[in-house]
């Protein structure tokens, strides 16, 4: 087992309040613990969704782009008419745990913890500074709490998920993960910054951070 190393690391920690020592965006980012990509075709997506309930208890599925739902094992994300993304914990028994339910006649089922990292954005000012980056409407009756956007900023995609009003998490490409955390920085100096950057974890050699 080696040290794990972090798409993040090199940037600094810490607060950078304005001059008024006000500080209107907190951060935090890091590894996500486990992300399962789980798609199908057109005539399968009915099977898909069946099969997913019953091997999550999911009591209401999310059926349209941008619902997401609780489940035991983490969130259920719908990220497309034909596609699905559980956010869960780490490990290879998840994989196999979720390919015994969902075979080749339904899906696929792709491990994608590897290729996203994770940017938490919050405070008083974080809207104003994701209005820079993205073109969404980040009003709460357009963008509900409990719901996700695709998008992104400089032609980089990005999974925007709405935690509460002033709370979202952004899952970005690991390729990319430090720039874009470079640039929400940059968006949110105005309004004083903090930093938080996530404690590294111990994984297997192989680890890639290749974009998927």
């Amino acid at each position: 087992m080696l040290r794990h190393r972090s798409p993040f690391e090199g940037h600094q920690a810490g607060e950078r309040p304005t001059a008024s020592r006000h500080i209107g965006v907190r951060l935090s980012a890091g590894t996500v613990p486990g992300l399962l990509q789980i798609a199908t075709w057109s005539s399968g997506v009915a099977a898909l969704r069946t099969t997913l309930a019953d091997a999550l208890g999911v009591t209401t599925m999310p059926v349209c782009t941008g619902e997401m739902a609780s489940v035991s094992a983490g969130l259920l994300l719908c990220i497309g008419p034909q596609e699905y993304q559980l956010l869960t914990s780490p490990g290879p028994s998840r994989v196999a745990e979720l390919r015994r339910h969902v075979g080749a006649d339904i899906g696929s089922v792709t491990d994608l913890g590897h290729a996203r990292c994770r940017i938490h954005i919050e405070g008083p000012d974080c809207r104003a500074t994701l209005s820079k980056l993205f073109a969404l409407d980040l009003r709460e009756a357009a963008w509900p709490v409990g719901e996700l956007r695709l998008t992104g900023h400089h032609h980089v995609p990005c999974t925007a998920l709405r935690q509460a009003v002033d709370s979202f998490d952004l899952l970005v490409f690991s390729t990319y993960a430090f720039d874009q955390l470079a640039t929400v920085l940059d968006a949110a100096q105005e309004y004083g910054v903090a930093l938080e950057l996530a404690a590294e974890s111990s994984q297997p050699a192989a680890t890639s951070t290749r974009q998927s």
